[in-house]
């Protein structure tokens, strides 16, 4: 899913015209990241939290050249999801495991027929 498609959601939802729906969609996501910026952590009920973790320093390596290059430190963003949708997202992988039966067992395998 694209922020476009996002976009076409929040129209269809609310009768409303596309610019209204891109507002919204980008109004939300600036506050996120002026959010994070500020070192705020953002907690949507029954989605998940988001925040920043800090990365220390360390080498790594330029993977053309193999030479030895200083990363510094930084701030990177950490979205966490909640348990309500990590259930979701596993009913919906779990609804499609029980709709395809289990294979049989060849005939010559089963001590019953």
């Amino acid at each position: 899913m694209t922020k476009a498609d996002l976009v076409v959601d929040v129209m269809r939802l609310g009768d409303l015209t596309r610019t209204d729906a891109e507002t919204i969609i980008e109004t939300i996501f600036d506050s996120v990241v002026a959010a994070l910026r500020s070192g705020d952590k953002i907690e949507i009920r029954g989605f998940g939290s988001f925040r920043t973790r800090q990365r220390n320093p360390r080498i790594g390596r330029n993977p053309k050249t193999g030479a030895r290059v200083e990363v510094p430190s930084k701030r990177v963003p950490y979205f966490k999801p909640s348990k309500d949708l990590r259930d979701l997202v596993n009913q919906k992988s779990n609804d499609a495991d029980q709709a395809t039966p289990a294979p049989e067992e060849p005939a010559a395998n089963n001590p019953t027929a």
